[in-house]
């Protein structure tokens, strides 16, 4: 049988750190979970880790109850090395399915975040004062509360988006009939409703997570289905930075990993707060955090499903706001993604965010800047990758459409170079021929290697004239994008859905 899976970019990684280097914060991460080891509030977690060797004593913290651990380097090792370095995320559609495998560099990307604001783009007729025949047309933004409503929206759109390869809900719903309660099924619905791709997403409350995995079994064809094609997986920052384990997180990660869908344990300190500023301080703090949860997971369950969850950031020294357009940003991840190469577990990374408040010159600067860089790191999985603005505040769908150009064609210059004997040969018969003719020009074979995905195509949203209208260019084609038919579930799937998940809205059925 043939397996399915969307393509990503097959890269060479980039490796900023030497061997020694690598080896180095490994040890230090050791060194960490050694002494002073982590505060535990889940007293499940604690005893779990002491039962398999952990120091753990009781203590008190800020009035807390919490336990303090001790990891024997022994223990981290070997749990860690029972992860995967193979896993498959499954989708509605086989071939957009993801294969996450530590030793062939395949990048995908796709969203992330869960902002609270929607940011809705129209633009506005402008006529010159010193003359009136001159008219331009300058963009105006409006901020939105996310709803349902929209995230469907965005999942409806990221399906037509062909270089976007997973959907992490961007949108916070925020409806006034939405409550802690029924937030996770109504999150997964409207993805899983408006998209063929692998739907990922945190869990607001462990108390409908069952009701998410039926949802999801439906749609997969039952339980042994979903095992087999998991359509939807799941984000735990188990760890509070620095070095704290969350106990109702925790409680999550005990469900997920019970569940048997995959996992990212995601951790996201902010050096020059809640971890070091300087490099070498940063990675071996995330990279221990990380490697503290992903060794709960595998006590857990041998084998669990487990990604390499680093986001690490930095702060800005003038406000401690998160800086995400720095170069240290690129620094802190890249070295993470090689840290998850050592200890051979897929990589869920970071790129495509920054600063910038619009879409614009600085917007398209910064998310460039990490957008190149990490993908020739050879992460697997890189979130955050579409459409967010202001750091992670704000999801905008034009910007969106604008990154799926861009990540467009960092894939195709990061393709790996096509010269075999074959080609070459081919080449030299081409020139031969060209040489041989009257006109001495490769138009014609130019126009075959375009036509075969060969060479790229020009800037979609270029413009002709000296004005510049990438903005209302790339307005028109989200029009474009936007007409088209959302990937709606079978009705009788609907049906069976809201017979057995209690709390769903009754307009997301047709949104």
């Amino acid at each position: 049988m043939i397996e399915l899976f969307r393509p990503g970019v097959l890269v060479k990684p980039y490796e900023r750190l030497s061997r020694d280097q690598l080896q180095w914060l490994d040890q230090a991460s050791l060194n960490i979970l050694s002494d002073p080891g982590v505060w535990c509030y889940s007293e499940r977690a604690a005893r779990l880790f002491k039962d398999h060797g952990a120091k753990v004593r009781e203590e008190d913290s800020s009035g807390a109850k919490c336990w303090r651990v001790s990891f024997p380097g022994g223990l981290i090792k070997e749990a860690v090395a029972k992860a995967p370095s193979r896993l498959v995320l499954g989708a509605r559609k086989p071939e957009n399915r993801l294969l996450l495998d530590t030793e062939v560099p395949r990048v995908y990307f796709g969203t992330g975040s869960e902002a609270n604001i929607w940011l809705e783009t129209e633009l506005e007729d402008f006529v010159s004062e010193k003359d009136s025949s001159l008219k331009t047309k300058v963009p105006r933004y409006t901020e939105i509360r996310g709803s349902t409503a929209l995230l469907s929206r965005a999942a409806k759109l990221c399906e037509q988006l062909e270089h976007l390869d997973f959907f992490i809900r961007p949108l916070n719903i925020q409806d006034p009939g939405i409550t802690s309660d029924n937030h996770d099924v109504n999150k997964f619905f409207a993805s899983l409703n408006n998209i063929t791709k692998h739907v990922q997403a945190g869990l607001t409350s462990l108390a409908r997570f069952k009701d998410v995995v039926t949802m999801a079994e439906i749609i997969a064809g039952g339980e042994t289905e979903l095992r087999k094609n998991p359509i939807i997986s799941f984000i735990a920052c188990v760890f509070k930075s620095p070095l704290q384990i969350v106990d109702d997180t925790a409680e999550k990660v005990f469900a997920i990993v019970e569940s048997g869908l995959p996992l990212v344990i995601s951790s996201s300190p902010q050096g020059g707060s809640s971890a070091p500023i300087q490099e070498a301080g940063m990675v071996a703090q995330i990279n221990a955090e990380i490697l503290a949860g992903i060794t709960l997971t595998q006590l857990i369950r041998e084998g669990a499903p487990v990604l390499y969850g680093s986001v690490p950031v930095r702060a800005r020294l003038d406000d401690l706001h998160d800086l995400y357009g720095c170069p240290e940003f690129n620094q802190y991840n890249i070295d993470c993604v090689q840290m998850a190469r050592y200890y051979k577990v897929p990589c869920y990374s970071t790129a495509g965010v920054g600063d910038a408040k619009v879409p614009g010159m600085q917007a398209m600067f910064e998310k460039l800047f990490t957008h190149l860089y990490m993908a020739t790191s050879g992460a697997q999985y890189i979130h955050y990758a579409f459409g967010l603005l202001d750091r992670t505040n704000c999801f905008c769908p034009l910007q969106a459409v604008l990154d799926n150009e861009q990540v467009g064609k960092i894939k195709h210059c990061l393709r790996a170079p096509k010269v075999s004997v074959q080609d070459t040969d081919d080449a030299v018969k081409m020139v031969k021929k060209v040489m041989a003719s009257s006109h001495r020009l490769f138009a014609r074979h130019a126009r075959k290697a375009m036509h075969s995905g060969d060479i790229s195509s020009p800037y979609q949203f270029e413009t002709k004239d000296k004005k510049d209208n990438v903005i209302e260019n790339a307005l028109e084609y989200m029009a474009r994008l936007e007409a088209e038919p959302a990937p709606h579930l079978d009705p009788d799937v609907v049906n069976d859905i809201y017979n057995k998940v209690p709390g769903l809205l009754p307009g997301l059925k047709t949104a």
